[in-house]
């Protein structure tokens, strides 16, 4: 099986999901803030090196706990914000396009269905809770998600704006590089 592979954030979609996601909510219930300090200490830690980046994230996403209607959010959220899929993409995708992110899962169902994607391979993390049920999809993380769901298949293309994603880059055929609107080809 051949498969064309995109990031999400920075790559089809222009920005980074989590933080838009973060900010609309902001604006909804100004109380988030009480997790400041905590979102603070986790990152200073996680700088340290004292704390993984699925630590980091949790923390991040702990505001999630004082939302009752979590699914209504992002539904909201994303009629807002679907109009950020960069015009490369909607001229590109194919239906059978996988997507690899970092972002939730639950984030990025909405945006995904809209664009017939074949495939979202996400971190996992409770909506209720910001609690991470497994590793950050990142980095290594990403292949090995990969290879557990397509252990037969070759990434024919892949596409990413992060040099966080060379693990991805080194097992694909091809590969390239999202600055914007601009699609560069990654030379490995």
């Amino acid at each position: 099986m051949k498969l064309i592979v995109y990031d999400f954030d920075g790559t089809i979609y222009d920005g980074d999901s989590s933080k838009d996601f973060y900010l609309f909510c902001f604006k909804k219930k100004k109380s988030i803030c009480k997790y400041w300090i905590k979102q603070f200490f986790t990152f200073a830690l996680y700088i340290l090196k004292l704390k993984s980046k699925t630590e980091l994230k949790e923390a991040f996403f702990i505001f999630l706990k004082d939302f009752k209607d979590i699914d209504k959010l992002i539904e909201e959220f994303w009629n807002k914000n679907f109009c950020k899929i960069k015009k490369w993409y909607l001229i590109k995708q194919h239906n059978d396009d996988v997507i690899i992110s970092a972002s939730p899962e639950f984030l990025l169902e909405i945006p995904c269905k809209k664009l017939n994607v074949k495939e979202l391979i996400g971190s996992k993390v409770d909506i209720k809770t910001g609690k991470f049920f497994e590793k950050n999809c990142y980095g290594e993380e990403k292949v090995r998600r990969f290879k557990q769901k397509y252990p037969n298949a070759t990434i024919t293309e892949i596409y990413t704006d992060s040099k966080s994603d060379l693990p991805l880059i080194k097992i694909s055929k091809a590969s390239f590089i999202v600055k914007k609107d601009k699609v560069i080809p990654y030379f490995k």
